[in-house]
């Protein structure tokens, strides 16, 4: 097999995969430079190499997808951005460079899930072997998190609280599609807190890791300052967060599924998800439905301040021309008052 290895760390933000990213860069593997500056929300770094994360910027307004995307559709479309052929050309001279630098690379950005299609195609063109960590953590402490961290999104928590759990669902059910009969591993947050040497040795076997196998005891000591119980710093139940009950039933079966995946990667696993992920899509399809109303006197909305702000009549209403004073408008001949309507198209009939 190929010296030349790639591990992928994907799933949800929020859900321990910057703790991972750390973690495996510590243990030798190569995280790509320069790497996303550490702030406030994660003080411990990211893990996630800047070039990445702004290719993944683009290709997302590219597609008109957002980061956490609750529409089932959005994997068409940023499916259908994947497959384009400069942008794997781009990638594929990218992980180039990189294998310059190191044969075993970690690449984490919580968008790469939308573009998993992409890095295959580019490592495949590398001969290098792909492999895929997904972080597990609860819906409600990965939502909490995003609560406490990134604000709210909306008018109000519960708001922000129902889009959020369903990208969840989304983004979780599908990545979990997208690495089916690849190499891959589920890692619950909590086992990788409480001792990371299990899961984390565990993936170097699986994976056949050189940088993870063969670490030092300085590396392993290294971790073990650097992963610190406390980055659980958000723990909330449903009860902190109000979403409809037939969105937490989705919800509660999804985690359930995963989290039994973690344990033992089975096909009548993998066919539970299917059903799941249908049952979500029939779900946000209703939801359409349900907001169409809502979506069209937005679009009204927004047509009618674009049309104000670029001057012109809106439906119902008054031109420029007739926000003029009648004592002004008096002061233009009658002839040429007549050309301006003809040449504005508003020519009075005989």
């Amino acid at each position: 097999m190929s010296e030349r290895r790639i591990v992928y760390v994907v799933g949800s933000g929020r859900s321990g995969t910057s703790t991972m990213a750390g973690t495996l860069r510590t243990l030798g593997l190569h995280v790509p430079q320069p790497e996303v500056v550490a702030d406030a929300t994660n003080p411990k770094g990211f893990g996630e190499p800047r070039w990445v994360v702004d290719l993944h910027a683009e290709l997302l307004a590219r597609s008109n997808v957002q980061v956490s995307d609750a529409r089932p559709r959005a994997w068409l479309d940023t499916g259908t951005t994947s497959g384009d052929h400069a942008v794997r050309e781009r990638v594929t001279a990218w992980l180039e460079e990189q294998f310059a630098v190191a044969d075993e690379l970690v690449i984490k950005d919580p968008r790469a899930a939308w573009f998993l299609g992409l890095w295959r195609a580019g490592a495949d063109r590398c001969g290098a072997t792909s492999s895929y960590v997904t972080m597990l953590r609860p819906v409600t402490e990965v939502v909490g998190s995003k609560q406490t961290y990134y604000g709210q999104m909306g008018a109000g928590s519960d708001q922000g609280a129902v889009t959020r759990t369903a990208a969840w669902i989304n983004m979780m059910l599908h990545t979990e599609r997208a690495t089916r009969g690849q190499q891959r591993a589920f890692v619950r947050y909590g086992d990788l807190l409480d001792d990371w040497t299990q899961p984390v040795f565990a993936l170097g076997e699986a994976f056949d890791l050189a940088g993870v196998k063969t670490a030092m005891a300085v590396d392993i000591a290294e971790v073990h300052r650097f992963i610190d119980p406390s980055l659980r710093r958000v723990t909330m139940t449903w009860d902190d967060i109000g979403v409809p009950a037939r969105l937490r039933e989705l919800a509660d079966e999804t985690w359930q599924v995963l989290d039994a995946l973690a344990a033992d990667d089975t096909a009548e696993l993998q066919e539970t998800c299917d059903q799941l992920r249908a049952a979500y899509a029939e779900q946000y399809a209703d939801a359409e439905a349900f907001a169409h109303s809502t979506v069209v006197a937005q679009r009204r909305t927004a047509a009618a301040e674009a049309r104000r702000e670029a001057g012109e009549q809106s439906p119902g209403g008054r031109s420029g021309a007739d926000r003029v004073p009648h004592a002004v408008r008096a002061m233009v001949p009658p002839a040429a008052r007549q050309k301006l309507r003809r040449a504005m198209g508003r020519e009075r009939p005989a």
